[in-house]
């Protein structure tokens, strides 16, 4: 429309009949060129901006509905675009084993200066079709970790989040506690869990959560025989009915890793669209957007080199 009015505008000054009159001698001999052979003419800028002002009206549109049919406090932020140099991934301090430094690194949240958090979610349990729908009609990206004995008697539910963009790891076929296993069963546990997802949904995946947070030197090891490069663990954990913490300062930060679960009303006060609206005003409240995980990794993490390692297990607080 506005467009259309310039036109018009222009029509009614004498001095800028000229200009137009000259627009249309070009325009002649671009079309003249064009049937004698020559390249078609790139379309005007204009016309591609305006497209593209229109796409992202409709798309912003659409969030709006979304924010309120799903009864969204507040709209949630959208995330900057992720950097091109993705960063340098470490272990976290005292989540260390021995030989760390060989060995994928476990960390809690990713270095960078966005104000932005990562949504990850574990098991499969609950396999609700609502939150399918609202993750999608609400364009928040999310990370899951995948366990085949809750998986298993629905693997279509989570094509449907693959489908969507949704990255799908691995959290090991039987959700064990992992430490309490020999090197070999951790590594069937693990390697396990590998082949179901190349072979349910075609691809192997580079992240590994291990149960409970729980591992040792030999999970590590196991892992990364089995192709994974880094194990993202979590710093705050969204219920329905509220967050948990890590840091002593109840908060986010930058490059937080949220977790969450795969549950209903059976395991808690609500749905998982219930939790999704708590956990959004939570984010949106303090100032951060949702991105997705994989965008902020590197393709294969580098294997941190940390202080003095530690042996035994470490565990991480649930």
């Amino acid at each position: 429309m506005q467009l259309v009015r310039q036109k018009e505008k222009f029509i009614r000054n004498r001095s800028l009949q000229v200009r137009a009159g000259l627009a249309v001698l070009t325009a002649t001999a671009l079309a003249s060129g064009c049937a004698s052979g020559a390249q078609e003419p790139v379309k005007p800028a204009h016309g591609q901006q305006a497209k593209a002002a229109e796409q992202q009206a409709a798309a912003h549109a659409a969030r709006v509905a979304a924010v309120k049919k799903w009864n969204v406090a507040k709209m949630p932020l959208t995330p900057p675009k992720p950097p091109a140099k993705k960063p340098r991934i470490t272990t976290r301090k005292g989540f260390e084993v021995s030989g760390q430094e060989h060995l994928p690194p476990v960390y809690t949240t990713v270095p960078t200066k966005d104000k932005v958090v990562f949504l990850t979610i574990d098991d499969g349990a609950e396999k609700d079709p609502e939150f399918l729908r609202m993750m999608s009609e609400l364009k928040i990206p999310y990370t899951a970790f995948l366990s085949d004995y809750v998986v298993k008697d629905d693997y279509g539910y989570f094509k449907k989040m693959q489908d969507r963009g949704v990255g799908l790891n691995n959290h090991t076929l039987n959700h064990k506690y992992l430490p309490g296993l020999t090197y070999e069963q951790q590594k069937r546990e693990i390697c396990g869990m590998q082949d179901v997802i190349e072979k349910r949904f075609g691809k192997r995946p580079e992240l590994f959560r291990p149960p409970f947070g729980n591992y040792n030197r030999d999970t590590l090891r196991a892992a990364k025989s089995c192709g994974i490069t880094s194990v993202p663990l979590w710093n705050a954990e969204a219920f329905v009915d509220r967050m948990d913490w890590r840091e002593w300062d109840r908060d986010l930060h930058p490059g937080d890793i949220i977790l969450t679960h795969f549950r209903g009303k059976e395991d808690w006060k609500g749905t998982m669209t219930d939790m999704i609206r708590r956990l959004l005003k939570t984010v949106t409240d303090k100032g951060y957007a949702i991105a997705r995980l994989e965008d902020y990794l590197p393709a294969q993490a580098e294997p941190a080199k940390t202080g003095p390692a530690q042996t035994g297990s470490a565990q991480a607080r649930r």
